[in-house]
């Protein structure tokens, strides 16, 4: 927001600071309406106080972008970097039948440059999108390289639903309910062949040295880059270990992990929290490998040394694996 502030007034764009996250959700809903881009921004226990709005513009299907920089809870927790908000983020969040699109960055460059892909998907299907990053890759500087060129946004194609000026063209409303028999139900059905198409062409992974693996981690955010940290220190001690990255974690990569499960049968999810992606992978491999889980909760940072033990214990056939009802 700070950068925000002053940057966006630079472009020609507003910057408002809310009273509120409530408040705050609620401007979205309103600019999100006219279609012009909007976003917002959050952690954790501000992103809870805004699900009711997010869930009004998941009804009336208005496009725009949040991101959510994660700390430890539940609670008031710390503000430590963690991964607990993925329940949160992956099954809508808020009230009612609904998703949204969800990128997970590793670095900062992808935390500059996912907002524009998550734009791009919200236009293109009409539905809310986010960033869920970890409060270690927040608080982290690096190098960011823009891949894509600056949007000339009055460039952008006309839109044919958003509210505005109604002089020469028919009336439009944008609403989140109906009342009419039926009429509901509809609705949510239609955006569920809407969601079939975002996870058929919309899914996004990366896959490093997984050829050869024996045992696959899978892992996202700062995990992911402790997690590469463990597989160098493994394979040099003669453990093939890859590494599966879902880049989209809502649509998950359950097609590709459960390909990768016909020849794999060791795979171990890595996760600043309880353990809440690994019911994923559990759900993508369907019975077909042994699925582990490496866990740090609390809003601290693993060490990759720890990730280590735990794939030297799988390949020793000494670990135990993830039941969720243990």
């Amino acid at each position: 927001p700070e950068y925000m502030s002053w940057r966006l007034p630079e472009v020609g764009g507003s910057f408002v600071q809310a009273e509120s996250e409530v408040s705050a959700i609620n401007m979205i809903y309103g600019a999100a309406a006219t279609g012009v881009r909007c976003m917002t921004s959050s952690s954790s226990p501000g992103i809870s106080l805004k699900q009711e709005g997010i869930s009004y513009c998941a009804g009336a299907d208005l496009p725009f972008f949040y991101a959510n920089v994660v700390r430890g809870g539940p609670g008031l927790g710390n503000i430590a970097g963690a991964q607990g908000d993925y329940f949160q983020s992956t099954r809508g969040g808020g009230h009612g039948d609904y998703k949204v699109f969800v990128m997970a960055p590793d670095s900062v460059s992808e935390m500059g440059n996912f907002p524009r892909k998550c734009y791009e998907i919200a236009y293109k299907y009409r539905i809310p999108t986010m960033v869920l990053a970890d409060g270690i890759i927040g608080q982290m500087m690096e190098p960011v390289e823009f891949k894509d060129p600056e949007v000339d946004v009055a460039k952008l194609p006309k839109l044919d639903w958003n509210l505005g000026i109604a002089r020469d063209r028919k009336k439009r409303i944008v609403l989140s309910y109906d009342l009419a028999e039926d009429m509901l139900e509809k609705m949510v059905l239609a955006r569920v062949e809407k969601y079939k198409e975002i996870e058929e062409n919309e899914v996004m992974y990366e896959e490093k040295q997984i050829d050869d693996a024996e045992i696959i981690i899978v892992a996202y955010g700062t995990s992911a880059r402790v997690s590469m940290a463990a597989i160098k220190m493994a394979r040099e001690k003669g453990i093939k270990v890859g590494l599966f990255r879902p880049i989209t974690l809502w649509p998950f990569p359950k097609k590709r992990i459960s390909e990768l499960g016909d020849k794999v049968k060791n795979f171990l999810a890595v996760e600043m929290s309880i353990g809440q992606m690994i019911e994923d992978v559990q759900l993508s491999l369907n019975g077909k490998a042994k699925v582990y889980l490496h866990s740090k909760p609390g809003g601290s940072i693993m060490a990759a040394e720890d990730v280590l033990k735990t794939i030297e214990a799988i390949s020793k056939k000494g670990a135990k694996e993830y039941a969720t009802t243990k």
